[in-house]
């Protein structure tokens, strides 16, 4: 006979078991695969083409791109693509554009060398980004419109599972090509980037095929949006307007103001509190990962050794991490995950003070790599079921895009000053201040787990 505790935990173990769980996996891969090859890579790739640490800094505001995807997520939401929309639906069409988008700029990344023309290598870099913002808010609508919240956490953590799949070819991969045809491991030499690039252009196809094999999510026009509209039409009912423009106005309000009027009064006061939470969140981990590929370079790591332990070992971690956070929510709840991870992921930090201490040291580099992706992993999953527990059905891209959007607008306006940071103070000084700057995260954690619970009581 099993014990009832070992019963209960086989009952949240089965929430992978379900299709539409496991079809996240390539699902995320899709999405995994850019975020690093305008990042953390690129980071390695400039450090190693002789760029400075400052210019390394600034360019991480690349990523800024996500963190305003909510200004084009109602178009996402609302807007029809020509041919495209009525051949695949309305979240497959934008997946596929932006899936095309992202490998041509990637071609263009390729054939790029930043020693020669970096302002172009730029120009495609934010166009991957660009794309690659895109494609969340089709794939976090999809991923929410699929199934139940109370299988979110588990969506959640096979998306993280072959999000970092992806990751690790967009990291080690790209370093192991690039190593395996550089002729001179001493001297910069731009084709091993250029073939290495060009690959990952072609790995793009694995997102371009899902998005023609998946089936569009069932869901109905809503209720929501059908009254909003009417508040639309009864304030505009004694405008002398041609039809025309009340329509294009009513649209409008529908597309760009209703998804942020139904978050704040669904909320109210607590509407805040959530978007500082959201704010802050993950901002430990976002402002120290911008400078961590330089801080490898600095010790003397190799190609290689990044790429066997950071980019795939550590990669291995997170996905453990990830589905560790999706039992926890499952069987602890959401807010005690969403507390536990953000505990281990402002104190994991200070082991790369430690490792900062020891140079190079391949067995250090195994152990901090371990625990900080570890707690990254479940301190992920917990973050996007919160998200997507947070949504609308009716705005769920325009509304997840603001969540994440929020979430990275501030880290990585701080990160862009990481690089002038260790100039000045030093690699051990940067991560205790990124460690610290977790602190705040678990007041408010507190403080949204009262208000839900309070909530929940009325």
């Amino acid at each position: 006979m099993i014990p009832v505790a070992a019963s209960s935990w086989m009952q949240a173990l089965r929430v992978y078991t379900h299709p539409r769980v496991l079809g996240m996996l390539s699902l995320g891969f899709s999405a995994g695969l850019p975020l690093l090859l305008i990042m953390g890579t690129l980071s390695f790739w400039l450090r190693e083409a002789g760029i400075d640490r400052t210019t390394i800094g600034y360019l991480s505001w690349i990523g800024l791109a996500y963190s305003f995807k909510w200004l084009w997520s109602p178009l996402v939401d609302r807007l029809s693509l020509p041919l495209l929309t009525r051949w695949l639906g309305r979240r497959r069409a934008w997946l596929l554009l932006s899936q095309i988008v992202i490998a041509c700029a990637l071609v263009g990344m390729a054939t790029t060398d930043p020693v020669v023309n970096l302002p172009h290598l730029v120009f495609f870099a934010l166009a991957v980004a660009f794309a690659s913002a895109t494609q969340d808010i089709a794939l976090d609508a999809y991923r929410i419109e699929a199934v139940a919240v109370e299988l979110q956490g588990a969506m959640a953590a096979t998306y993280q599972a072959g999000y970092r799949v992806a990751m690790i070819l967009a990291s080690a991969g790209v370093l192991w090509i690039a190593a395996a045809v550089d002729a001179s491991a001493d001297l910069y030499d731009h084709a091993p980037w250029r073939f290495a690039y060009l690959a990952m252009a072609v790995s793009m196809a694995v997102g371009i095929v899902t998005t023609l094999i998946i089936r569009e999510p069932d869901v109905p026009y809503s209720r929501t949006i059908s009254e909003n509209e009417q508040i639309a039409q009864r304030a505009l009912a004694h405008w002398a307007l041609p039809e025309r423009s009340k329509a294009l106005l009513i649209w409008l309000y529908g597309a760009l103001i209703a998804p942020f009027r139904d978050f704040i009064v669904h909320h109210g006061r607590k509407a805040l509190l959530i978007l500082g939470l959201i704010a802050i969140y993950r901002i430990s981990d976002v402002v120290m990962g911008v400078m961590s590929n330089p801080f490898y370079v600095d010790m003397g790591y190799s190609k290689d050794e990044v790429a066997t332990i950071s980019k795939v070992y550590g990669v291995i971690m997170t996905i453990v991490g990830a589905a560790i956070g999706g039992v926890l929510t499952a069987k602890i709840g959401i807010m005690r995950t969403l507390f536990l991870g953000a505990v281990l992921s402002a104190a994991t930090n200070l082991l790369f003070v430690w490792l900062a201490g020891r140079g190079h040291d391949v067995s250090g580099l195994i152990f901090t790599i371990s625990a900080d992706n570890l707690s990254a992993g479940i301190a992920s999953c917990a973050f996007i079921a919160y998200l997507s527990g947070l949504t609308n059905a009716a705005y769920s891209a325009t509304q997840y895009a603001l969540f994440s959007s929020v979430m990275l607008l501030l880290p990585k306006f701080i990160a862009g000053f990481s690089g002038e940071f260790v100039d000045a103070y030093g690699y051990e000084n940067f991560f205790i201040a990124t460690a610290l700057l977790g602190l705040p995260v678990l007041i408010l954690v507190w403080l949204a787990g009262q208000a839900r619970f309070a909530h929940s009581k009325e």
